[in-house]
Parts: structure tokens; C-alpha cells; sequence
């Protein structure tokens, strides 16, 4: 059987809002996924087929491309947060962020597909300040030289009901009255995961989007601060937030990343605030200009 879209990364937060919504504009969806036993709610849905495969498997890559139609399309959305400190950056970003969409890309190629939607992130930037926004930089670069329709979203942090970033938060300020908070003033334009999703799903049916790339951000700015402010109220705690230096906050996140378990905050993530993580100035608000969508608010948050 031949699909008309390859999700890769589909079995994620972002990815199984896509694949409902692409399903709901008609297109059947192959999800590849090393986790089958998470990906139950997709099994649900009628044309959406999950099953295990190891995308960072050149071979195992073209077989899913070669049961893609022709004038289907391949979706990455792959991504990760953290690894440890390496110049450029380490073989988590790269394997991730490079290597997998130049796998991707020539698996494409040898099957003749064409139409390729690519998930950066807002502040990809091959010399940025930190390890993923360099891989995200170089991952872009390694899209646009392809000879592929290739559309790339650079979208800002992502909200919605199962987020790791406002829940995170929300679950912290339960668990302690006071929270020590360095790089309180950083910069965020959170933007919604339906209006993400939304806009992949519309440039399928969008000519005009190839070779494009396009910032989504939702309406309004927030500092830190008033994103784990606006997390406490949602989980309906107090928690006093103290600011702290940056010093303070590096020390934080260096024992973070040795703690068992998921790392809560790295060097790299520290980093990367360095920088606004909003819309650049004279940036495109690509949701309401490109795609004439109504951003959604993290106060609608559901």
C-alpha cells in the first residue's frame, strides 16, 4: 500500500496533533516509531498506520520512503533538547538535528519524492550561541541545498495540553512554594501546537510555500518569569519566584544534567536564552500573513 505522507517524529507531542489533522484533511499517514506501546492513540485513527521501524536506519529509511506516493510528501519533526557538551555540538544534536534529515533527503532522492516539510527551530543559527541552535542551523543549511520542494517552520516554544514546558513548570511550582529562577528576563513567544500543526498541514495544498521558511510564534511576548508565573496559576498553586543571577542558573542546570532520570534544564538551554526566542524585527508573523490563521493564546491554553 502506498501513503500519501511520511511523518517522521510522529509519535510526539507535535506529531500526533499533525497526524489528526492530517487525517481530517484526508490524507493517509505512515508514522514510523521506536516506541509502539506510546503510540496507542494514534492506532485509533482509521488512516493512520504506526508501526516499528529505526529511522536512524539508512536501509530501514528507504524502505519507508519507497511506499510513499510519488506525490505524497515526508514530514521530519524530529528533535531533542539536550546532550552533552562537544564543539560544534555533540552526536545527539548531530545525529538528530544533521545527519538524520541528510538521510532523509537521499532516501527521498532515490525514490523520487519530492515535497518535504522540515521542523526547525525559531534562532537556528549554524554559528548561534548554543549546540542546538548551531545543529538546527546546520540542519536547515543541509535542506535548503537539497534540489527537494522543501519547506522549513522555525516555530517558537510550543504549548499545549501535553507539553513538556508549561507542564514541567506547572509541576514544579506544586511541588515547591519558592523557586530560584536566573535568566528571568529571557524572551518567549510561545506558540500554539494546533496553529503548528495548522500550518504544515495547510502548506501541503500551498505551492507558493516551497523553498520558504517561516517563523510561527504566537501573539505575545513573555519573559520566563511570566511563563512560570502564568504555569503556577494554571496548576492552581503559589510559588514565590526569586530571581537569581545567571551564575546561579548555570550551577543549577550543571546539576541537572548529572541528577538520574530526564534532565530538567542544561548549560545548552541556558545558552540558548542568550537570545529573545521571539519574532525577529521586521521577522513575517507567518501563522496570520502566510496562512491566515487566528493564533491561538496561552491564556486559552486547554
Amino acid at each position: 500500500m502506498k501513503y500519501d505522507i511520511l511523518l517522521i517524529g510522529g509519535n510526539g507531542f507535535v506529531g500526533r496533533v499533525i497526524a489528526a489533522q492530517l487525517q481530517l484533511a484526508g490524507y493517509s499517514v505512515l508514522i514510523p516509531t521506536g516506541h509502539l506501546a506510546a503510540a496507542r492513540e494514534l492506532r485509533m485513527l482509521p488512516k493512520v498506520h504506526v508501526e516499528d521501524a529505526d529511522i536512524h536506519d539508512f536501509d530501514e529509511l528507504q524502505s519507508l520512503c519507497e511506499r510513499i506516493d510519488k506525490n505524497g510528501a515526508v514530514i521530519n519533526l524530529v528533535g531533542v533538547l539536550h546532550d552533552k557538551p562537544a564543539q560544534p555540538y555533540g552526536k545527539v544534536f548531530k545525529a538528530a538535528h544533521v545527519d538524520l534529515p541528510k538521510n532523509i533527503i537521499t532516501a527521498m532522492q532515490l525514490h523520487g519524492l519530492k515535497r518535504y516539510l522540515h521542523m526547525s527551530a525559531l534562532g537556528a543559527d549554524s554559528n548561534g550561541p548554543s549546540m542546538y541552535q548551531r545543529s538546527k542551523g546546520d540542519g536547515e543549511a543541509a535542506v535548503k541545498a537539497s534540489n527537494l520542494d522543501w519547506t522549513i517552520f522555525r516555530p517558537s516554544v510550543i504549548f499545549g495540553a501535553q507539553d513538556q514546558f508549561i507542564n514541567l513548570f506547572s509541576k514544579l511550582t506544586k511541588l515547591f512554594p519558592a523557586m530560584p529562577l536566573a535568566n528571568h528576563q529571557a524572551k518567549f513567544q510561545p506558540v500554539s501546537v494546533d496553529d503548528v500543526a495548522s500550518a504544515f498541514v495547510k502548506s501541503l495544498s500551498m505551492p507558493q510555500t516551497i523553498h520558504q521558511s517561516y517563523d510561527l510564534v504566537g501573539p505575545t511576548v513573555y519573559t520566563m518569569k511570566e511563563i512560570v508565573e502564568f504555569a503556577a496559576r494554571r496548576a492552581k498553586t503559589s510559588c514565590a519566584i526569586i530571581p537569581v543571577p545567571a551564575f546561579v542558573g548555570y550551577l543549577q542546570a550543571l546539576a541537572f544534567e548529572f541528577m538520574p532520570g530526564p534532565t530538567l534544564m542544561s548549560r545548552d538551554n541556558i545558552a540558548s536564552m542568550q537570545l529573545p526566542n521571539t519574532l525577529p524585527a521586521n521577522g513575517v508573523d507567518a501563522l496570520t500573513d502566510v496562512f491566515k490563521m487566528s493564533r491561538r493564546s496561552l491564556e486559552g491554553m486547554q
